[in-house]
């Protein structure tokens, strides 16, 4: 039923929409503020909340599942595109913050494999480590 995936992504794009004005309205920008962003957690939510209460039968779930895996990468690249085109126009440090957010998270990613690892594993070596781990001589 891929018809109730579509019903239920309408609807949140349309309610994402209508808040995101009302933020650019409420904060002065003449602009929608977050209706994308507002549209995808609401996307999130509500799908999550139809499977917990199991009100939907298999085929709907899987048209849902669908259209919640083919919003999510379309509208966030549509939503990077944008971005990009204003950073470009915005000058240099809107350029600098971006490579720069770009380089910490590429940089914190090993800091967060190794926290998201349990304590045994971190600290105890792998048979490969301890096989290429040089003995020590008595003396230091």
């Amino acid at each position: 039923m891929v018809v109730y995936g579509v019903a239920l992504l309408s609807a949140c794009m349309l309610a994402g929409l209508v808040v995101g004005d009302l933020l650019g309205i409420l904060i002065g920008v003449k602009a929608n503020v977050g209706g994308v962003g507002i549209a995808m957690l609401l996307l999130i939510l509500f799908s999550d909340h139809l499977k917990r209460t199991l009100r939907m039968n298999a085929l709907a779930e899987q048209g849902i599942l669908f259209w919640s895996a083919m919003y999510i990468p379309i509208v966030v690249a549509m939503a990077a595109q944008q971005d990009v085109v204003a950073a470009v126009k915005g000058g240099p440090a809107a350029l600098i913050a971006g490579v720069l957010a770009v380089v910490l998270s590429f940089a914190l990613v090993p800091v967060i494999a190794r926290i998201s690892q349990p304590a045994d594993e971190r600290n105890e070596m792998s048979e490969a480590d301890a096989a290429c781990a040089l003995p020590l001589k008595s003396g230091e």
